[in-house]
């Protein structure tokens, strides 16, 4: 049974659906109530997409009405984990924001945690009872849509290790490496190199987990043209888009889930979750 905390985000089809109510009172606070009519033996999964605290409070009050209705079996669905990518102090005075959220969660006492292309392996290694549902899927659908025939790239070192298991799923598809410079106290980048001489014009497909002002693939994207590339794709799991995608008009075609929000009227393509898990 399923209770989508997000009444337009339901990524598990074909399964009974849990009615409630939710609204925010005056002073802030989140509040559900959840109508009882439902086989309280039966394993509960949540969906829900954590843009805010006032969503992880929610979260957290559903949660705690289950338990006092009984319900034994509680999984979770949280495709975009927030502040993974605070996932390691650089400065004095800096929290470790993934920390926290995991923290929380954990106090919930959960049967099984899922999330969508966590940014890193710090995210599965904090949160208890945790499975990371992989973008292999997702990219795979990206090809079929563009074609089979691009080089998949790499934007960091910290995509590296997924992209490879990306290409392995695949059947091998080439990769090729890339990385830049941040200055740790302003986020300003620097230096994109791509470590290929001449792409000799192959199209080429950015593969990361999260796009949020999307400099990093504005900057790559350059590189890439110098190199010789093709077409320019980008495919990222979790959309943010801070900055609109006129920034982003160096691709010929973007690509993204639902696990942030949805789109509508927008330059990306969306690949909804019902479609990958």
């Amino acid at each position: 049974m399923i209770l989508n905390l997000d009444p337009k985000f339901a990524p598990f089809q074909n399964q009974e659906e849990i009615k409630f109510q939710s609204f925010t009172f005056s002073g802030g606070e989140p509040h559900i109530k959840i109508n009882p009519d439902f086989d309280r033996n039966h394993k509960i999964t949540i969906t829900h997409r954590l843009n805010s605290f006032n969503d992880l409070g929610l979260l957290c009050i559903t949660v705690d009405a289950l338990r006092r209705m009984d319900v034994k079996i509680i999984d979770l669905f949280i495709p975009y984990f927030p502040a993974a990518r605070q996932d390691r102090v650089m400065i004095p005075g800096e929290p470790l924001s993934v920390k926290v959220y995991a923290d929380i969660i954990n106090a919930l006492q959960l049967n099984k945690v899922f999330v969508f292309d966590a940014h890193s392996e710090v995210t599965p290694a904090l949160l208890n009872n945790s499975t990371v549902i992989p973008n292999y899927t997702f990219i795979r659908e990206v090809l079929n849509r563009i074609g089979e025939n691009v080089k998949l790239i790499s934007p960091d070192g910290g995509a590296l290790k997924k992209i490879y298991k990306v290409s392995e799923f695949l059947g091998g598809a080439e990769v090729v490496e890339c990385s830049k410079s941040r200055d740790v106290k302003t986020g300003r980048l620097s230096g994109f190199k791509v470590y290929e001489d001449d792409l000799q014009g192959i199209d080429c497909l950015i593969v990361d987990d999260i796009c949020d002002g999307g400099g990093t693939f504005v900057g790559l994207a350059e590189e890439l043209k110098n190199k010789n590339a093709g077409k320019l794709y980008l495919a990222v799991s979790h959309g943010i888009f801070n900055k609109g995608f006129e920034v982003l008009n160096c691709f010929d075609a973007i690509f993204t889930t639902n696990s942030v929000k949805d789109f509508e009227g927008e330059s990306v393509q969306v690949i909804k979750l019902d479609q990958l898990i």
